[in-house]
């Protein structure tokens, strides 16, 4: 079966599908041209990101670090959306129920036009006050203030993301297994699946009885438990399937 007949067949079952839960990782990002978080990359190839995105690292010199995501957040500040990041925005119209799980901190699902969006790792353009803890979004590049302080006690800000050696935070977990034990249908777009606890979510979707769909250019530790593995780039596969999905949607007028 080549590939146009895999997903034309798959389709017929995604089209009666209510309930779609998606975990995207690096992977779909890469594709908008962002760096992968381990990459070393222009002036910062002499650090280790785990020697900066740490609570130790922050406490030890929080200018270096806000330095470090403010290149950051300029990076990305100039990426758009691929068409995978669009198409995702446009399924959560046409599915009851539709949730995206992500492990990426840059918002470019957002930026698509996604709502229903649960961010395991946070989110590079938002802050969090160290003393009240209030969260701010802020998507000023380069920053005018480094480190920046919070508008409303002066205290400092730091970057309202999971650093090695923090817990993620529960209600958004929480909310993804939910998620993901209740899916008709889990895409797993992007993602090698070996980070803890994001990689679960799938084996748990599978668990339910839930079809696992995997879009990778390269085979992982998801593969075997996958019922379909599209092999190629988001960008490309998934607009395929939208495609295919439109026709099928047509077809039924």
């Amino acid at each position: 079966m080549d590939l146009k007949q895999e997903i034309a067949a798959f389709v017929l079952f995604l089209d009666r599908a209510q309930r779609i839960s998606v975990l995207t990782g690096s992977g779909i990002s890469a594709e908008a041209g962002i760096p992968t978080f381990r990459g070393k990359e222009g002036i910062w190839k002499q650090y280790r990101a785990q020697e900066l995105a740490t609570p130790e690292a922050f406490r030890r010199n929080p200018s270096l670090v806000w330095e470090w995501y403010d290149w950051r957040r300029g990076l990305i500040a100039a990426k758009v959306p691929t068409p995978a990041h669009r198409v995702l925005a446009e399924w959560e119209t046409f599915f009851p129920a539709f949730t995206i799980i992500t492990q990426n901190i840059d918002g470019l699902h957002q930026k698509a036009g996604s709502r229903e969006v649960l961010e395991l790792h946070g989110n590079i353009w938002k802050m969090r006050c160290t003393k009240e803890k209030t969260i701010i979004e802020n998507y000023e590049s380069p920053l005018s203030e480094i480190p920046p302080l919070c508008p409303a006690c002066g205290a400092l800000l730091r970057p309202h993301v999971v650093w090695f050696g923090e817990s993620l935070d529960m209600e958004t977990l929480q909310n993804a297994s939910v998620d993901s034990a209740n899916c008709e249908v889990m895409f797993v777009i992007g993602t090698s699946a070996v980070v803890q606890p994001a990689a679960s979510l799938p084996l748990a979707a599978a668990g339910a009885g839930a079809k696992i769909i995997e879009v990778n250019p390269d085979s992982t530790s998801l593969t075997p438990y996958a019922d379909i593995s599209f092999r190629g780039k988001a960008g490309e596969i998934l607009p395929l399937i939208h495609e295919e999905l439109m026709n099928a949607r047509e077809i039924k007028r």
